[in-house]
């Protein structure tokens, strides 16, 4: 049997000429059917057509016509093979004013993940999407009203504070609360028994380094920018800094290759892609925003429940280089 297309986020962004978040947006709606496998959103093709005939018949009639929302999550268990796929599949139609509400959650670390996992299993009434993009991007989509719940590790270098100074400035107007998520080390990736001797910040300013470096927006790269202001080195001078990965895996793994003499990313990157050695300059403080809003209540509060809970901090314990004694503290209200 032939399988069915299926298409990416991105790639709809693409088909339809709108933006990646507005695909989230109909995703979170109902609007457009889509189902999860592992760690991606994809829509199938049949699905893709049924929303496209839905958006003419609305323009030609205006009227509403219910939608559906279907969610499928599988995966391969390690050793077992595709013969042994194991897979858990929850199909659903509702009219819109039963479906489960879509909750999108920015961020990239696998903390994320299990956080939505104890979500799903304790709030029947929602299903969290994950947006993998930048901290300051996600700030930027809350504000905007694209996501909501944001994690962000962004470095305030005049302050050293974390997060707490952009997300004031980003959500003004807005009612919010802030929680840690967790701490970790951020630092230099370098390459295995550090050839280039680097130890600092103002190592950097060695001539003829090659960098590997993050997309604009991400925690990484405005840790990398305020470290490079605050000790007067000039970004042009690192071979590389145009060039842009969007993971700490794909930072650490340029140079565990050889591809690239530094990057800036976490300890737990480093150890997952071997063959690189991590010098650690930095806790970062990961944290949570949520909004205050009408509708949001029973969720947030469900969420604080879960980080605060001894069940959800010992399973970050499990990562190395996780401290959690600050998990579940809220640290500012608007």
């Amino acid at each position: 049997m032939t399988e069915e297309q299926s298409y990416t986020t991105e790639e709809i962004s693409k088909l339809l000429k709108i933006s990646k978040l507005t695909v989230y947006d109909l995703i979170k709606k109902g609007d457009l059917v889509a189902y999860r496998v592992g760690k991606q959103m994809r829509i199938d093709a049949t699905d893709l057509e049924a929303y496209k005939r839905r958006s003419k018949q609305l323009q030609s009639s205006g009227q509403r016509i219910p939608n559906t929302v279907q969610t499928s999550v599988s995966g391969t268990q390690p050793g077992h093979g595709d013969a042994q796929e194991n897979s858990l599949q929850v199909s659903s139609t509702h009219t819109m004013t039963s479906a489960p509400r879509h909750l999108v959650i920015t961020g990239q670390d696998v903390s994320l993940d299990i956080l939505m996992r104890h979500m799903e299993k304790q709030t029947r009434d929602i299903r969290p999407l994950r947006s993998f993009m930048g901290s300051l991007d996600g700030l930027i989509s809350m504000y905007r009203g694209e996501s909501d719940l944001v994690s962000t590790h962004l470095l305030d270098g005049d302050t050293g504070e974390y997060n707490l100074p952009y997300i004031r400035k980003i959500l003004t107007g807005r009612s919010y609360v802030v929680v840690n998520l967790l701490s970790r080390p951020a630092g230099l990736y370098v390459q295995r028994g550090n050839p280039q001797n680097l130890q600092h910040w103002t190592d950097l300013s060695k001539p003829e380094l090659r960098l590997a470096n993050r997309e604009k927006g991400s925690g990484a790269r405005v840790l990398l920018d305020e470290q490079l202001r605050l000790h007067g080195i000039s970004a042009a001078g690192l071979i590389g800094y145009e060039m842009e990965e969007t993971s700490h895996m794909g930072v650490a793994a340029k140079v565990s290759s050889g591809e690239a003499d530094v990057g800036v990313g976490i300890e737990k990157a480093a150890r997952l892609v071997g063959q690189v050695d991590f010098i650690p300059l930095v806790q970062e403080r990961y944290d949570l925003v949520m909004l205050r809003k009408q509708g949001n209540e029973a969720w947030t509060e469900s969420v604080l429940r879960i980080l605060q809970s001894p069940e959800f901090r010992q399973e970050l314990q499990s990562f190395e280089g996780y401290d959690v004694s600050r998990t579940g503290e809220i640290l500012y209200e608007a």
